[in-house]
């Protein structure tokens, strides 16, 4: 294996090992190692404590097996199967469940995709659409992708799949807390972070009648911890400070002091104008806000779900900083309240009335922050393409003189 975490990896099917980590599945644990077989050479078993005896099922099979003493949770599971890996000589993982859900017939689809994406973590999208899926399912997926889109700013199809390719890169690099069902949220969201692409791939799924349905999910113990794991991921993802990243990008911070050179700075990453223009309104919209003391959190939260440019969106906000569009704001809202524009400034109107200047700050906002938004998001939209035509031209005028002097 070939690893550079600022670029790429080249990976051949002998370096991918395939695991399937089982609790008290016996009943469906050898048909799935059986068929994982067909797919693959390289198997590992990690039993997790299991007491139905369910590894001796697949003692004649030749595939490695780890064993927990106890309990520990899917994610330890996980963990261990990385270090198993990692000592010989792997480079991804592939993990599928061992309730016979996930088809291992498709386990060439990943091997594919991790030769296409090596950096990537490939995560299986269940085929929801020909089944009749548990309620508890479909919403659990689309709960799940919602926080994730809000936590990082990227869309998965599938949050909740077990089924998924990981590059050992994220498990030597990166720090997880949870070790249970939690845990295949919390890696999927602190890799985003590290700059490491989420990818879906599309899979069959098979769900079992529900008398033969075996589920270790408690709906409460379970659900509180995902709570509580997604209150600290939507913390941190406001937080100021950067996160670890696995994958280098070019930092880019947006300064006013030179915005032409941070609109070209932000355009070499692939920005488009467009979305530039709507990170540039969002944070002007969100400035003339009366959101006293939370207006930075709350741009960094907005633009993060829309997977805007939080850099710009939060220099844009600094624009509304007072005293000129609370101002503004506050005489708009006192106009419409009264019909009148304020002009008795003194203490009285200031101090012993400032519940009325918030709530006349909140009104005009509304009015204000939409129009100024919308002039700053063409602005810059403006701006990007005269940029992005520039920067063009001399790539044209090369092209045309290499033609003329061939």
């Amino acid at each position: 294996m070939r690893a550079d975490l600022k670029g790429s990896m080249a990976i051949d099917s002998a370096q991918i090992l395939v695991v399937v980590p089982v609790y008290n599945h016996a009943a469906t644990l050898r048909d799935v190692v059986s068929r994982c077989l067909l797919q693959h050479p390289t198997v590992l078993v990690v039993d997790d404590g299991s007491s139905d005896g369910g590894a001796d099922v697949i003692a004649d099979l030749d595939v490695a097996v780890l064993h927990h003493a106890v309990n520990r949770g899917k994610g330890a599971a996980l963990l261990s199967a990385a270090d198993y890996a990692r000592q010989h000589g792997m480079s991804h993982i592939i993990t599928l469940d061992a309730d016979g859900q996930h088809f291992p017939e498709d386990l060439p689809a990943f091997v594919a995709a991790i030769g296409r994406h090596p950096l990537a973590i490939h995560v299986g999208r269940r085929d929801f659409t020909a089944l009749k899926v548990p309620r508890s399912s479909r919403f659990g997926r689309e709960f799940s992708n919602f926080w994730l889109k809000v936590q990082t700013g990227h869309r998965l199809g599938d949050v909740q799949s077990g089924y998924r390719a990981y590059p050992l890169i994220v498990f030597e690099h990166l720090q997880f807390t949870d070790c249970r069902y939690s845990f295949e949220v919390e890696v999927l969201v602190k890799a985003s972070w590290a700059g490491v692409p989420l990818h879906d791939v599309d899979i069959r799924v098979y769900y079992a009648p529900g008398s033969e349905r075996i589920s270790h999910f408690d709906k409460w113990r379970d659900n509180l911890r995902l709570s509580w794991l997604n209150t600290r991921l939507c913390l941190r993802s406001i937080a100021p400070w950067p996160h670890k990243r696995l994958v280098k990008k070019a930092a880019a911070p947006f300064s006013w002091r030179q915005p032409i050179r941070s609109l070209r700075r932000l355009l070499a990453q692939n920005i488009s104008p467009a979305r530039l223009a709507m990170a540039m309104a969002v944070g002007v919209l969100l400035g003339a806000l009366p959101l006293i003391a939370c207006h930075t959190i709350a741009t960094l939260f907005v633009a993060g779900f829309f997977g805007l440019n939080r850099y710009l969106a939060v220099a844009a906000g600094n624009l509304c900083m007072p005293p000129l569009v609370p101002a503004l704001c506050i005489e708009v809202g006192h106009y419409l309240r009264y019909g009148r524009w304020l002009i008795d400034i003194n203490l009285e109107t200031l101090g012993a009335q400032a519940l009325q200047r918030v709530y006349e700050w909140f009104l005009g906002s509304l009015l204000v922050g939409p129009g100024l938004a919308f002039l700053a998001g063409i602005i810059v939209y403006i701006l990007a393409r005269i940029l992005v035509g520039s920067r063009q031209q001399p790539v044209e005028q090369r092209a045309a003189c290499s033609e003329q002097g061939e």
